[in-house]
């Protein structure tokens, strides 16, 4: 078994999109996300904002970039990260004693480098299958802790484990999980209240079915108090927007989110797509630039897990039901948190992409032009998501009823318009697009062309 501490990268192992690679191209990326591993904390501050090397890494590999622009994305973001933290032994050595003594330290980032020595021990000595499911996935109470913490800080630890199960990287597995302990736990009282909600729905209504996730975003949106629940001056616009001035009323749609082992993987495919037409659709602004909300595009960013978690037979469905489940209340929470914004299909429909001698590309020619853009990762972990979701959703369900970007051609332009919005002026994204005060600093279309 491959120690917890080492990455091994193969051309063979693109991940989901299963694109060309190189011999020289993987041995760059195993190379530098040992060194990330070796010499980098996961937070670049003590306020804990996030190290995105590792995913930016493997999603330029996993979309096909040459070793040029894999060390490109590992330079430009390796001057501001925290240097590797020693651990504390006795921290260690009691989390091995017991794990109930994990109480003591969950949510407190300085014993980040202690969770990850344990988890890299027992990764070592157990093996991937057996540590997941015991600390995240076997459906026991111990595991509630963890499991719930997967959703925070931006769903940056369900991000971090995503890309070490979808490549099998023991290492990064091990990262995402001690990354997981250490964040805060801010939603757990919402993720409990609309999860007993729903199971309540579900016993005095055993036959009413979940309605299509997007017919729940547009009850969102048609609800005054929710969809006006968030103010730019939250500091979380979450907890202290909506689910401080509209509880009840996020609350009852959110237990409405109900997914059985039967409609798994359709409910995955959907919520999948679901994601990305509201972040598609709120990026075209009537008189501005487009620009994708920087808060939305998480929730596209780490919607590849929910397959690669579907084709775990080890992982309890009943498991992977409940992280969907989770994952959709937090999809309708936090679009009411970004102002509710119009997500029309057919502003991607009729979207004009940027290049007119570009508009016949290949979706992974438009998103492999993101390969040398520089920023932290945000980027290109969009694009390939939009890839990955284009793939599932053409393919296994063509003509399903929920279905909403529809025709190659509006994909095309999608996939421009990800890379258009980047590419073009002012910020890279705009932060709660469904406020006005978000797009003050963007420019407007007709002063200078995309």
């Amino acid at each position: 078994m491959a120690t917890a501490y080492k990455v091994h990268i193969v051309p063979e192992d693109t991940g989901l999109l299963k694109v060309k690679q190189t011999a020289e191209a993987a041995k760059k990326a195993e190379e530098l996300l040992q060194e990330d591993l070796e010499k980098h904390h996961v937070f670049f501050n003590e306020e804990g904002f996030h190290n995105h090397i590792p995913h930016h890494i493997l999603a330029l590999y996993g979309t096909g970039a040459p070793p040029s622009s894999l060390q490109r994305g590992y330079d430009g973001n390796t001057s501001y990260q925290r240097p590797a933290q020693p651990t504390h032994e006795a921290v260690v050595e009691d989390l091995i004693s017991t794990w109930e003594h994990a109480q003591r330290y969950l949510g407190k980032e300085k014993y980040y480098p202690d969770f990850l020595r344990f988890f890299q021990r027992e990764i070592t000595t157990n093996g991937v299958q057996p540590t997941l499911l015991r600390y995240v996935f076997s459906g026991e109470p111990e595991t509630q802790p963890v499991f719930t913490r997967l959703f925070s800080g931006l769903v940056h630890p369900l991000i971090q484990l995503m890309y070490g199960l979808e490549w099998n990287q023991p290492a990064i597995i091990a990262s995402a999980l001690a990354q997981t302990a250490v964040h805060g736990n801010p939603m757990e009282s919402f993720f409990v209240e609309s999860e007993t909600l729903s199971h309540s729905r579900s016993s005095s209504s055993p036959s009413e079915k979940m309605p299509h996730i997007v017919d729940l975003l547009q009850e969102i949106r048609s609800n005054r108090k929710l969809a006006t629940a968030a103010r730019m001056s939250d500091a979380n616009k979450i907890r202290d927007g909506v689910l401080t001035r509209a509880r009840d009323e996020m609350l009852s749609i959110a237990g409405r989110v109900r997914v059985s082992p039967e409609n798994l993987d359709e409910k995955t495919a959907e919520m999948f797509e679901a994601c990305l037409l509201v972040a598609a659709g709120a990026a075209v602004h009537p008189t501005k630039h487009p620009k994708f909300d920087f808060f939305l595009i998480h929730h596209v960013n780490v919607s590849p897990i929910f397959p690669t978690l579907n084709a775990h037979p080890w992982i309890p469905t009943q498991t992977k039901a409940r992280l969907l489940e989770y994952k959709i209340r937090l999809d309708l929470a936090d679009y009411a948190a970004r102002g509710a914004p119009d997500f029309s299909p057919s502003k991607i429909a009729s979207y004009t992409p940027r290049d007119e001698n570009n508009r016949d590309q290949k979706p992974l020619d438009i998103i492999a032009r993101l390969h040398d853009f520089d920023d932290d990762g945000h980027a290109i972990k969009l694009g390939r998501a939009a890839l990955i979701c284009h793939d599932l959703v053409s393919t296994k369900y063509p003509d399903a009823g929920w279905r909403r970007i529809e025709g190659e051609d509006v994909w095309t332009r999608l996939f421009h318009l990800i890379v258009d919005s980047v590419e073009g002026p002012g910020p890279n994204w705009v932060r709660t697009c469904g406020l006005e005060e978000a797009w003050k600093d963007v420019p407007d279309a007709q002063d200078s062309k995309l």
